[in-house]
C-alpha cells in the first residue's frame, strides 16, 4: 500500500508541493513499517498497546497522505486539461501542419515556385520554424502523457484505499480490545461507582462536577501523581486536527465556552498528551462521552465529545496512551475518490472539546497547549 502511495504522490503536483507531500508519505510509510515491527515484537500488554497506537496513527497519516495526493493529482489534471482546452485552436493548427508535412515528400517541402532563391529562403524559414514546432510538440506530448498518468493513478487508487481503510479499522479494533484487557497500569485510587452516579445525576455544570471529583474516591491507594507543569505551553493537542474556536469565542449559536473546539477526522484516535491520572470517564451532561485527566495537582484536562472512551478512573496513564476515539463514519472508497476528484481535502467533521481547569476555575488552554 505504501509504495503505491509514494508512486501516486510522485505524479501529483509541482516540484515543491510534490516534495512536501512525498516527504509526508515517506514518513507515514516509515512509521507504519516501524509499528508493524513493534507489533510483532510486543510481549506485554503495554507494549502491544503502544504498538497498536502507533499503527493506528501510521494508518491515519498514510491515508491522509494518499487522499492529499489524489486531491493534488485531480487539481493538476484539471489545470492541464483547462490549458489544453484554452489552446485547442493552436493545437489543431499545429496538428494540421504536422499532418501536412508528414504526407508531403521531404524534397517537395523545400521547393518554391519562384525558383532557387525562393527555395533557399523557404529552407531557411523551415530550419528556423522546425525547432519551435518540435518544442511545442514535445510540450504537448508531455502534457498528454502527464494527464494519462494521472488518470491511470486515480483509476488504480481504489484498491490502495480499500486496503488502507481495512487495515486502519482492524488496528482500531485490536487497540480497543487490548486496552480493555489492560491490567498493568498503576492506580492512585479506586472509584466509588455509586458516588459517581449520584454526582453525575445531581450536577448541572462542568464546574460543579469537577469540584466534586474528590468525593468519588472509594479507596486512596497513595502514590504521587504526574506533574506536567514543566511542559506548560508546549503540550501537543490530544487529537490530530485543527482548532475551530479558541477560548471564549462564540459559536454560530452565540454560545461561549472557556475551552477549545478542535475539528478532527472521523474515527480519529485521541490520546493523553502528557502522563496523567484518569479522574473520570463516561457520559456527562450535554458533553457526550467525557474523559477527565489530571496531569498535575489541582489541574484537569477535560476531553469531551468522544464516541468511545478507554481507561478506568484512578489509572495513571503514560503520555500518548489512547483515551478514546472520535465518532462519525469513515468514508468509503467511492466517497473518498469522489471527494478527491473534486479537489476537496479530507473532511474534519468531528469536534473534540478541550477545557483546562486550575483549581476551581477554567483557564485558557493556550496557556498549556501549543496551538500553533
Amino acid at each position: 500500500m505504501l509504495r503505491a502511495i509514494l508512486i501516486c504522490l510522485a505524479l501529483a503536483s509541482t516540484a515543491q508541493a510534490q516534495g512536501d507531500t512525498a516527504l509526508a508519505a515517506q514518513t507515514a510509510a516509515e512509521r507504519l513499517e516501524a509499528a508493524g515491527v513493534m507489533l510483532r515484537q510486543a510481549d506485554g500488554a503495554s507494549d502491544r498497546i503502544a504498538a497498536l497506537t502507533e499503527t493506528v496513527r501510521a494508518y491515519e497519516d498514510g491515508l491522509v497522505a494518499l487522499r492529499d495526493g489524489l486531491r493534488r493529482a485531480a487539481i493538476r489534471q484539471r489545470a492541464i486539461e483547462t490549458e489544453l482546452d484554452a489552446r485547442s485552436d493552436e493545437v489543431s493548427r499545429l496538428l494540421a501542419v504536422l499532418l501536412t508535412m508528414g504526407r508531403a515528400p521531404a524534397p517537395l517541402l523545400l521547393l518554391h515556385p519562384s525558383g532557387p532563391l525562393g527555395t533557399a529562403r523557404s529552407g531557411m524559414i523551415v530550419s528556423d520554424v522546425t525547432p519551435a514546432m518540435q518544442a511545442k510538440v514535445d510540450e504537448l506530448a508531455l502534457d498528454l502523457e502527464e494527464v494519462s498518468q494521472l488518470r491511470a493513478m486515480q483509476d488504480s487508487a481504489a484498491d490502495t484505499l480499500r486496503q488502507g481503510l481495512q487495515g486502519a479499522q482492524e488496528a482500531r479494533s485490536a487497540l480497543a480490545e487490548a486496552v480493555s484487557d489492560r491490567t498493568d497500569l498503576p492506580r492512585r485510587f479506586i472509584e466509588d461507582p455509586v458516588r459517581t452516579a449520584l454526582l453525575v445525576a445531581s450536577t448541572e455544570t462542568l464546574a460543579a462536577f469537577a469540584g466534586g471529583l474528590g468525593d468519588l474516591v472509594d479507596e486512596d491507594l497513595g502514590g504521587i501523581g504526574p506533574d506536567a507543569t514543566s511542559l506548560k505551553g508546549t503540550i501537543a493537542l490530544p487529537v490530530q486536527g485543527a482548532v475551530l474556536r479558541r477560548s471564549n469565542e462564540a459559536d454560530s449559536a452565540g454560545v461561549v465556552r472557556p475551552g477549545l473546539v478542535i475539528a478532527a477526522r472521523p474515527r480519529a484516535l485521541v490520546t493523553t498528551p502528557v502522563a496523567a491520572t484518569v479522574r473520570f470517564r463516561g457520559p456527562l451532561l450535554d458533553y457526550g462521552n467525557v474523559v477527565i485527566l489530571e496531569p498535575a495537582a489541582d489541574v484537569l484536562f477535560v476531553l469531551a465529545g468522544l464516541a468511545e472512551v478507554f481507561g478506568e478512573a484512578g489509572e495513571v496513564l503514560p503520555q500518548g496512551t489512547p483515551v478514546g476515539m472520535m465518532g462519525g463514519e469513515q468514508p468509503d472508497v467511492d466517497a473518498i475518490l469522489t471527494e478527491s476528484a473534486s479537489g476537496a481535502g479530507a473532511s474534519r467533521s468531528e469536534t473534540l472539546y478541550l477545557e483546562v481547569r486550575e483549581g476551581q476555575s477554567a483557564v485558557d488552554p493556550a496557556a498549556w497547549f501549543a496551538l500553533d
